[in-house]
């Protein structure tokens, strides 16, 4: 369960843009909740990038590089009552239905599951998260 807990811990980050207007949201509360600093974005977007350095994973015995292929991220944009987020969470087979339980309770939208890399040595999965507006 610790592999998860950056993914859940992004939970309280999406409630915090909620209560505030756009110009207003204190990006430091979101960096803190989710445990690392987040870039500014042209369009006043506010992105994380999360990579899986916790995650070894061959295809046909070649090493997956973690910047290629097991990097999540989510994006924030302000909105006039709040903020709307999406993003994408690499996952592994056990850490899906945790993840989507936790997700879906804080009202954020799932958009997909699946696939990108096929034989891996390690089952790894795409949850994409999306146009979620947070309020």
């Amino acid at each position: 369960m610790k592999r998860i807990a950056p993914w859940i811990a992004c939970l309280p980050a999406l409630t915090l843009c909620a209560a505030v207007r756009a110009g207003d949201i204190d990006w430091s509360k979101v960096d803190e909740a989710i445990g690392k600093k987040g870039s500014d974005q042209p369009g006043g977007v506010h992105k994380y990038g999360l990579q899986r350095s916790d995650l070894h994973v061959t295809v046909d015995g070649v090493a997956v590089k973690t910047a290629l292929a097991l990097g999540s991220w989510l994006a924030f944009q302000p909105t006039g009552d709040g903020a709307m987020v999406m993003g994408d969470l690499v996952l592994t087979d056990t850490e899906i239905s945790p993840v989507m339980q936790r997700l879906i309770e804080g009202g954020v939208e799932i958009t997909a599951v699946h696939n990108h890399l096929l034989r891996t040595s390690t089952p790894v999965f795409y949850m994409h998260v999306g146009d979620t507006v947070i309020r």
